[in-house]
């Protein structure tokens, strides 16, 4: 039994000092590529990371661009109380009870479970009034 051991560790130490186990130029740097990190950390406040580019259009959103970006979630599904896109009889009472100053209030200033903005931060009120006329026009 021992001898079978010992000839096991000699062919196994044979076979890893050999070029059997070699990886050639052209594979090492293929695996260098596909482990490559993405991406960098930058913690603010170092000096040696560049400034973040932000890129943003001059245009406003459209009201179906806001709700696709950030109210879908809720108002397609009805998550947390919210009232879903297209149902007419929700919609026309809470238009009918706040009027229209009183929805664009709980879009920007939020309502029960509604975020403030819906948590689109970036948003302008105009483009939350938009999306507001967006939900509407599909719950008539």
């Amino acid at each position: 039994m021992k001898l079978i051991k010992i000839s096991f560790f000699m062919a196994f130490s044979i076979l890893l000092s050999s070029n059997g186990f070699a990886v050639s130029a052209e594979r090492e740097a293929a695996i260098a590529e596909r482990i490559k990190p993405v991406g960098d950390v930058c913690i603010e406040g170092d000096s040696g990371c560049a400034a973040a580019v932000v890129v943003k259009s001059s245009e406003p959103r459209t009201g179906q661009e806001i709700f696709n970006a950030s109210c879908t979630g809720c108002h397609s599904t009805g998550a947390a109380g919210a009232p879903k896109v297209g149902d007419v009889a929700d919609w026309a009472a809470r238009k009918g009870s706040r009027g229209m100053k009183g929805l664009y209030v709980s879009a920007i200033k939020g309502f029960n479970g509604m975020p403030p903005k819906g948590l689109c931060m970036d948003c302008s009120d105009s483009e939350l009034k938009a999306a507001v006329h967006y939900i509407l026009s599909k719950s008539k």
